[in-house]
């Protein structure tokens, strides 16, 4: 597997968690071919807390990238919001110029926007952010209650630690469920969820305090294989269906049946990425029951067929065959 080199732009104001997510992620590990590093236009970044960061690499480094990810940074207040540098801008119209992958984390959508790359697509940012993004950039579609947004080459996400959910669904998309999964286990984060569409993710944020349900969803994740109904999640939860569908909405953003359909997608990516039994026995076993509704889920969450997809990422099979292969998500 070739090299693939990811650059981290540091600007001015950008947050020092922001920065770290790609780092930890995209970091070298076994199995893996990434190569990461920071660079900026300037050798000395201070980042939103204060504190300094000595970058060492030049933009030509960004230049080089085959991934580009701009982590949130101050965007300033309207109507003067910081500038952008326009060596930064320029690089960034290059990469899209040329088919690179570029990516924002949080405000980082700014930079985007100002050099163009969102026009006429649909991206997100934090929050508190969404308005002002809109406002200024009126040619990009804001998508404010969205994890992140996946247009294929360009791809935003939401506020701070949304970001290490947009970092390990590249991760899927380029080297498949069972990495992304392992490096999510690494750093004890959340296994990536699926949306309804591939570029639209809902956000399933936790409520503070709320996870009553964390037990119920664990006992579900070994029985997937199972029928699996909401009268029995609520049974097993001690509650009554309205009161468990409403907390479930309230610790996951989504509905118990949405939950359960990405869950057996997951495990049935796993499966066919891990074992060679044939498409009816993975869907049998990850609970979508038929090899038509297999094809299906697998059609509109990932814009491609089981046997595709275990061809590009099966173990000891073809290696993918170009990170980021947007056969397998991103797509509309």
């Amino acid at each position: 597997m070739s090299v693939h080199r990811v650059a981290v732009l540091a600007l001015d104001g950008m947050s020092p968690l922001d920065l770290a997510i790609p780092l930890q992620i995209f970091r070298s590990r076994t199995g893996t071919p990434y190569e990461i590093s920071v660079c900026g236009p300037t050798g000395l970044a201070p980042t939103s807390n204060g504190l300094p960061l000595a970058v060492t690499n030049g933009l030509d480094v960004l230049r080089a990238a085959d991934t580009l990810i701009v982590p949130g940074f101050d965007p300033g207040v309207a109507p003067q919001p910081e500038p952008v540098p326009p060596a930064v801008l320029d690089a960034l119209a290059t990469a899209r110029d040329q088919g690179r992958r570029v990516v924002s984390i949080c405000t980082g959508a700014f930079a985007l926007a100002e050099a163009g790359l969102l026009d006429g697509l649909h991206a997100t940012t934090h929050w508190q952010y969404t308005d002002e993004l809109e406002r200024e950039y009126p040619a990009v579609h804001v998508d404010r209650d969205v994890l992140y947004v996946d247009e294929g080459d360009i791809l935003t996400s939401a506020g701070v630690c949304c970001g290490i959910d947009l970092c390990l669904h590249i991760v899927r998309r380029d080297l498949g469920a069972v990495v992304a999964n392992q490096i999510a286990r690494g750093i004890v984060a959340a296994p990536h969820r699926e949306g309804g569409q591939a570029q639209y993710v809902p956000a399933p944020v936790a409520v503070t305090g709320e996870t009553a349900l964390a037990k119920t969803r664990a006992w579900a994740l070994e029985r997937l294989g199972q029928p699996l109904a909401v009268a029995q999640l609520a049974r097993h939860a001690g509650l009554s269906e309205r009161s468990f569908m409403r907390r479930f909405v309230n610790e996951t953003g989504t509905t118990p049946l949405q939950w359960l359909v990405d869950a057996r997608l997951g495990l049935a990516r796993e499966l066919l990425e891990t074992t060679d039994h044939s498409i009816d026995l993975v869907a049998r076993d990850s609970g979508l029951g038929s090899a038509a509704n297999l094809r299906l889920h697998f059609r509109r969450a990932l814009s491609t067929t089981p046997t595709a997809y275990r061809r590009a990422f099966t173990r000891g099979g073809s290696s993918p065959s170009g990170i980021g292969d947007r056969t397998t998500a991103g797509r509309r």
